[in-house]
């Protein structure tokens, strides 16, 4: 599951039509009440799906003021259509459920066009959940959804083409001994000069979400920024010379053929390419299907400036609509979803990072070598995505800058293309 397929449908249609829901009322004690819908993204066979049905079965049983909840699985299309169409048409209707899903990055569209209200008084042992989950929920000071796994990204490698290019297990990083840029282009390059080719790929033919999700590490490790906290200004902040650093990496990567823009498919899984940035989807895959490939993941590379580890995060989550009448219900449920046993469940069942460390402990022991150090690299060093209202349109504009840069020969100035590019995406910004 490729929890970087970013749901922007939702947000633009929210955004053009500037849509705005009914603040929630209280329970008016009614027996009609008690029974609380809910809707999710994804289809009841999926193994999120059964999953859910299992929860839902536990919470309808045991739960001891007698609600009854109930799940709609309205499962995305590839162009995030589904879902988001049902999310849109609802809000026409003033017909939104109790609880529904939504991505991370979309937390303050929903709360600014007040479709979702806080709930933070209804998450237990808040100060278990990773502080990522946390900030991808929060919008101006309030726990707006709370999300029930997580998600991350490393560097996998493939360890015996490491060993015939000579690169040792003693030169290779670990959460405690990172590697710098410069480490990281010299591997690169001996990886080339054996194999006569690009050592990684690093999705950078990917022009959608995977772009800012994958990439933005690199800028906040040198201590960069996309924009400033509050998320009103990109001059200055995505055009700063910490931000520039990043980029010219990235282009630096592409320019001296460490990594290529147009990678072949598959090209690590068969072994043409000896690195790949991916997320923990991956190993699922790698798993199952390239039995036959030994490999490991390494962190992220840091800016040798800083020496900071950041790496990705952020999945879907619950949250509860502003237009309930029913919040006492539908604040029980999302308690009891993102409770430890619940989320320990979900986590296994879809083979994603958990949500809670107390979660990650209970899963280290029954997990891959690999999922072991995305588990513990997600809690070391896990930055979430920045929560702007305008999201997707920062997003698309980080991604086109991303893909100008790799164009080195029509943009050899990376400090002027960021210049042109903050300002293009400061119009978005409030």
């Amino acid at each position: 599951m490729k929890h970087w397929k970013l749901s922007l449908l939702a947000v633009t249609v929210l955004s053009i039509m500037g849509l705005s829901a009914c603040t929630a009322k209280s329970d008016s004690g009614a027996s009609g009440d008690k029974n609380i819908e809910m809707w999710v993204q994804y289809s009841k066979e999926d193994p999120e799906g059964k999953a859910m049905k299992t929860n839902i079965a536990e919470f309808n049983k045991t739960n001891k003021q007698g609600y009854k909840a109930t799940v709609q699985y309205i499962p995305r299309s590839g162009s995030g259509g589904g879902y988001e169409d049902k999310i849109n048409a609802a809000l026409n209707s003033n017909s939104l459920p109790d609880v529904l899903t939504l991505d991370g990055p979309n937390t303050a569209a929903y709360a600014d066009s007040k479709i979702i209200q806080p709930i933070d008084k209804y998450i237990a042992n808040k100060d278990d959940v990773l502080p990522s989950i946390i900030n991808q929920g929060t919008y101006k000071g309030k726990l707006y959804a709370i999300g029930y796994s997580e998600s991350g990204v490393g560097i996998y490698y493939n360890k015996q083409m490491f060993k015939e290019a000579g690169i040792t297990d003693q030169e290779l990083p670990s959460l405690t001994k990172k590697w710098t840029w410069d480490e990281f282009m010299d591997i690169s390059k001996r990886l080339k000069n054996k194999f006569n080719g690009p050592a990684i790929d690093m999705q950078l033919s990917d022009h959608s979400e995977m772009s800012l999700y994958s990439l933005a590490p690199f800028i906040w490790s040198a201590d960069g920024s996309i924009t400033n906290k509050a998320g009103t200004k990109s001059v200055g902040y995505f055009d700063s010379a910490k931000t520039a650093s990043a980029f010219q990496l990235i282009q630096n990567l592409v320019k001296d053929g460490y990594t290529t823009i147009s990678p072949k498919e598959k090209g690590f899984q068969t072994g043409k390419y000896a690195m790949l940035m991916s997320g923990s989807w991956t190993i699922q895959e790698l798993d199952s299907q390239y039995k036959d490939i030994d490999y490991g993941i390494l962190p992220y590379p840091v800016s040798p400036k800083t020496k900071k580890l950041v790496s990705p995060t952020g999945s879907w989550q619950y949250a509860m609509s502003a237009s309930t009448t029913k919040t006492k219900a539908a604040g029980a449920l999302i308690k009891f979803l993102s409770a430890k046993n619940q989320m320990y469940r979900t986590s296994m069942k879809m083979t994603v990072l958990p949500a809670r460390k107390s979660v990650s402990k209970m899963m280290m022991s029954k997990v891959t070598p690999n999922m072991q150090f995305l588990i513990k690299q997600n809690q070391v060093s896990g930055h979430a995505r920045p929560v702007l209202i305008k999201y997707p349109q920062v997003s698309r504009t980080f991604a086109e800058t991303v893909t100008k840069a790799t164009y080195y020969k029509e943009n050899p100035d990376v400090a002027a293309l960021l210049k042109k590019q903050a300002t293009d995406m400061q119009q978005y910004l409030k």
